[in-house]
């Protein structure tokens, strides 16, 4: 099974449309709220050199993206890239926004059992599937440009993957903390475990989403899928 089950693509195509989302919305994941409206030519500057960027990664992986490749490789200054995204762990966390958007959609109002439909444990373990697969198919972006930690946990991503989680987990078990429990949930879908288990331990991501599903289990108290 593989993230693209649950999405279109690993990295969609540059720019995206606006997704419609069902109610309540979770957090925007999308620009920081001093960035200002970009201009129609500042948008399509910034998402050729999204798209240069991708092209880098696909055929050199995240080592070959610096500011200076993306620059030649979108056919712009080096100023360009800079002014638009600060430094390389800004073009990496752009990127990472754009595919974090696609999963947000994915889960708000794509088809079940990950988006509205299913039951809540269903949505539960295909969210967790989701983002395992998601974090391998992209472990080494995620690495690249993960926040430090004082930034980890408050940054949009994390906070609407979160929201998400305590959602679905308030309505299978409402008497617990489902705050502290989606802490607990998420903490197994960090890119770097994923990165220790698969590459440092060698376990197949079959035995990791399996986990996944007993971890789901054995929090809820539901019975695993048969």
């Amino acid at each position: 099974m593989l993230y693209a089950v649950f999405m279109s693509s690993v990295l969609p195509p540059f720019p995206q449309p606006q997704e419609p989302f069902e109610t309540p919305q979770l957090l925007d994941v999308g620009p920081a709220p001093e960035e200002p409206c970009l201009r129609a030519d500042a948008a399509r500057n910034r998402a050729r050199l999204l798209e240069a960027a991708a092209r880098l990664i696909a055929e050199h992986g995240v080592a070959g993206v610096t500011m200076e490749a993306v620059a030649a490789a979108a056919e712009v200054g080096k100023g360009t890239v800079f002014r638009r995204f600060g430094d390389r762990t800004g073009l990496l966390m752009a990127l990472l926004d754009h595919s974090s958007r696609q999963l947000q959609a994915d889960f708000l109002g794509g088809p079940p059992p990950l988006g509205p439909g299913a039951p809540p444990v269903e949505r539960l373990r295909a969210f967790g599937v989701a983002v395992l697969y998601r974090a391998a198919e992209q472990l080494d972006l995620q690495l690249a440009a993960q926040p430090e930690p004082t930034r980890r946990y408050g940054n949009p991503p994390m906070q609407a993957l979160r929201t998400h989680v305590t959602m679905l987990l308030r309505r299978i078990q409402p008497e617990a903390d489902c705050e502290l429990l989606a802490h607990t949930l998420l903490a197994y879908l960090d890119p770097a475990l994923v990165h220790h288990l698969t590459r440092q331990c060698g376990m197949p991501m079959e035995r990791l989403e399996a986990g996944w599903i007993d971890l789901v289990a054995r929090i809820t108290r539901t019975d695993p899928p048969r």
